[in-house]
């Protein structure tokens, strides 16, 4: 088995999660503890028993899912996985800097304080109501592309996330991606619909974002990942802490390129993939990317037992 970790992003957040971890390991428990540390205040308590739509936003979803992912990988690690085993870690937007903390490349207090700022400084890029994103579904990649080109009319409509072969999330200025909801319909889209989000991520309006994660990053100690990081506007291989900086500012307006990282995971002889912390979105992506990939969600306590039996 050759083993890649991947780290969910926004949208997999649940109110409980990780909170089944922290009771049955005092190392996954001491992760939240450190992340309500770090963030001076009782993250923690909103993710485990606060409302849905506080935890949404996306200031407090950022660095509660990281929480939860580093808290099942220290369960994992408790009972004796070594990140050792794993080819590549990987994550999808967000989960970046998860995979970064969970191989040593980023300290988890300074993670949790990155995501706090970057969340704040993405929601506060683009005003309420001005942006939007949308996902197509039933169209490659090109044609998700051509779309948005399409929509644009002088406004930003981009592909901000190749998620797998039918899935393209657009983003951009709000009229403009209702416009791309619409030709895509036009141009064989199975489905299209706008998504639930509070902002734009991934294309341009997000430049006074990466501005702020360009001077947030510069003042934040970072060492090469132990396992190599496929990063998201790359798709490929990365182990140079300055390198990774760079392309974590790129990634705020970049695309995320989910499809073409899985793909090379696999082209290196990846063949199972386990994802670690909140909900199971990406492993359905990985379905769909590579069928014959075996996958596994590591988010409780039983998952962390399930992994790891013989």
């Amino acid at each position: 088995m050759s083993l890649a970790l991947v780290f969910p992003g926004q949208g997999a957040q649940s109110i409980g999660m990780g909170q089944d971890l922290a009771r049955a390991y005092p190392a996954a428990r001491a992760v939240f503890e450190e992340v309500d540390d770090a963030l001076g205040e009782p993250l923690s308590a909103l993710i485990w028993s606060g409302d849905i739509e506080t935890l949404t936003l996306t200031a407090n979803a950022q660095p509660a899912l990281m929480a939860t992912s580093i808290a099942a990988l220290r369960a994992l690690e408790a009972e004796g996985f070594e990140l050792g085993r794993a080819a590549f870690v990987a994550g999808h937007s967000l989960g970046e800097y998860s995979a970064l903390a969970a191989a040593g490349a980023l300290e988890l207090g300074d993670t949790a304080r990155l995501l706090r700022l970057r969340g704040a400084a993405m929601q506060d890029a683009v005003a309420v109501g001005e942006g939007a994103m949308a996902a197509l579904l039933g169209l490659d990649f090109d044609t998700a592309r051509q779309v948005a080109d399409a929509a644009a009319q002088g406004q930003v409509c981009q592909a901000a996330n190749d998620n797998d072969p039918g899935q393209v999330v657009v983003s951009g200025h709000k009229e403009a991606v209702e416009r791309a909801v619409l030709i895509a319909k036009e141009r064989g889209a199975k489905r299209a619909m706008l998504l639930p989000v509070s902002a734009p991520f991934h294309c341009s309006l997000m430049a006074p974002a990466a501005e702020a994660m360009n001077a947030a990053l510069a003042d934040v100690a970072l060492k090469a990942p132990s396992v190599p990081l496929v990063a998201n506007v790359t798709a490929a291989p990365v182990t140079a802490p300055e390198r990774i900086r760079a392309l974590l500012v790129e990634q705020v307006t970049g695309s995320v390129r989910w499809r073409e990282s899985v793909a090379f995971m696999v082209s290196e002889g990846v063949d199972t993939f386990w994802e670690i912390g909140a909900g199971k979105a990406l492993s359905g992506m990985i379905r769909r990317i590579e069928k014959s990939a075996g996958l596994r969600t590591v988010g409780t306590s039983a998952d962390v037992s399930a992994a790891l039996a013989p």
